[in-house]
């Protein structure tokens, strides 16, 4: 397939790698992108000598969120009415996880709000140090994937989610939210690395493997609370704090409105169309 916002390779056998390519907005997460996100991967997911993939992103972030400036007449996603689009972010990430084949994540640069999400349906997490990873849109609404508690744990889950504050990718890794995390220099290398080791076990027995854990997150009830967690993430559109940064992005554009959120807690804003 030809695709606008993604690039395919494959950097060594049986292994598969998907980059987001729009460097230019930090691999902001428009529609269009994360259709094809997910249609890349499925194809994958089809061929026969593929056995793993990988999901990057471009320049230098892996993702900072979703798009808050998406161009008129874009892709507009799937569903209608009242969190639709809650709904649709969740099925396309956790439909990650129903895939066949393993998928991992390789994170450097900013990995926050629509970008944490994206590497939460990942298989594996692999992390540069200095990654800043987390959910800085929680000072104005509810994160539509509520991974947290699932990952990071009751307490360090409501630290994040209470806080909006981002973890480095060597405190992602002691949490739980990656398994490894390399030198930014190395990253590319290493997670080569792993894609390989994961590669040398038969592609069958590889599925088997895969699915047998996520069946056991499934039991313990992970993707039913992800996707009640959609439901408060629709109700919290409607709070008065949410309008009113809505708002305030509105009548004086979304970097003020973003700088406003975040000034008290020092953690500095991207430019103009950059996301949350």
């Amino acid at each position: 397939m030809t695709y606008q916002l993604v690039l395919v390779d494959f950097p060594a056998p049986h292994v598969r790698r998907v980059t987001l390519n729009r460097p230019a907005k930090r691999n902001a997460l428009n529609a269009t992108l994360r259709r094809e996100i997910i249609e890349a991967l499925r194809e994958g997911d089809q061929e026969t000598e593929t056995r793993v993939q990988i999901v990057r992103g471009a320049g230098p972030s892996f993702s900072a969120g979703y798009d808050l400036a998406p161009e008129p007449g874009e892709y507009a996603g799937t569903g209608q009415g009242e969190g639709a689009f809650q709904r649709d972010v969740v099925e396309r990430w956790t439909g990650i996880w129903d895939l066949a084949k393993p998928v991992i994540a390789q994170v450097h640069g900013h990995c926050l709000a629509g970008g944490s999400e994206l590497a939460t349906g990942c298989d594996l997490v692999y992390v540069a140090e200095d990654a800043k990873i987390g959910y800085p849109a929680v000072r104005f609404g509810t994160p539509d994937m509520q991974y947290h508690a699932w990952l990071l744990g009751l307490r360090k889950g409501m630290e994040l989610m209470l806080t909006g504050d981002s973890m480095s990718g060597t405190e992602a890794v002691v949490h739980g939210f990656a398994n490894r995390a390399f030198s930014a220099e190395e990253l590319d290398e290493r997670v080569l690395e792993m894609a390989q080791r994961v590669a040398q076990i038969p592609g069958d027995v590889l599925q088997i493997n895969k699915r047998s854990v996520h069946r056991a997150m499934e039991r313990m009830g992970m993707r039913d609370a992800l996707r009640a967690g959609t439901e408060l993430s629709a109700v919290a559109v409607h709070t008065e704090g949410f309008q009113a940064f809505i708002s305030a992005a509105q009548s004086k554009g979304l970097t003020k409105a973003l700088s406003e959120r975040d000034g008290a807690f020092g953690d500095g804003r991207t430019a103009v169309s950059d996301p949350a």
